[in-house]
């Protein structure tokens, strides 16, 4: 048993897990709570939380995306990346997936602004996602600054560990791309010693380079303004 899953029943029948980041922040605006209450079912997938699909059968991406490529954003922050991606392309279909009610708030309006039709949402843990993605649905999938967990007794709740990593490569279809991106040394660490052991090969790329189609985002430019640079790291799931 890991630290986050427990056999103690979740009231709704699901397996128990914890959750350690933030999900509320400071009190959103009122069109933020309007985008909340009118916006937000209309983008989330159904069939994700437990009460819906007990049985966890797998989604059909196709029914929501048609014969589009899948691609997955975990922790998309603001949205500010997941709607550059889904503005670029809209030849693909976008889940984001993200727990602070905050940051989705944040993503509806750039979304509403931004008038794309290609994204749909989890407002809660990925790896209630993970559950329903459908083996090798995800064409590529975007890791950017995640969490860092700074202290050593933390560093087990970093995505880049095997009990994310691992329902990450099944769902992620052979040579899907993943990008890391993160300001955090000891990070690229790990990232580099995890994702290649758990059936993710490294694509030669500088890692103090960004890719072509990155928009700077907010985290980003936080860490270039307090001294930390930026790395950016690619792999496919082999």
């Amino acid at each position: 048993m890991t630290d986050h899953d427990d056999p103690r029943a979740h009231p709704s029948g699901a397996p128990w897990r914890n959750f350690y980041g933030r999900v509320h922040g400071k009190t959103l605006r009122p069109g933020q709570k309007a985008a909340l209450a009118h916006d937000l079912g209309l983008l989330t997938l159904a069939g994700v939380d437990f009460a819906s699909n007990p049985g966890r059968t797998p989604l059909d991406l196709g029914a929501r995306f048609g014969a589009r490529p899948v691609w997955l954003e975990i922790g998309f922050g603001g949205g500010e990346h997941l709607v550059h991606m889904a503005v670029g392309n809209p030849q693909v279909g976008l889940i984001g997936a993200e727990p602070f009610v905050n940051g989705v708030a944040m993503l509806l309006g750039r979304i509403r602004g931004a008038g794309v039709e290609n994204v749909a949402l989890h407002p809660g843990d990925v790896r209630d996602l993970f559950d329903v993605l459908p083996d090798g649905g995800i064409a590529k999938a975007f890791l950017n600054y995640p969490d860092p967990w700074p202290k050593a007794r933390h560093h087990r709740r970093r995505f880049v560990t095997p009990q994310y990593l691992g329902p990450l490569w099944r769902v992620m279809a052979p040579g899907a791309e993943l990008r890391v991106a993160t300001d955090i040394p000891d990070y690229v660490r790990q990232t580099l010693e995890e994702v290649p052991a758990a059936g993710f090969a490294r694509v030669a790329h500088p890692e103090g380079q960004a890719w072509d189609d990155w928009p700077s985002t907010r985290y980003e430019a936080k860490a270039l303004r307090e001294g930390r640079a930026p790395h950016y790291l690619t792999f496919r799931r082999l």
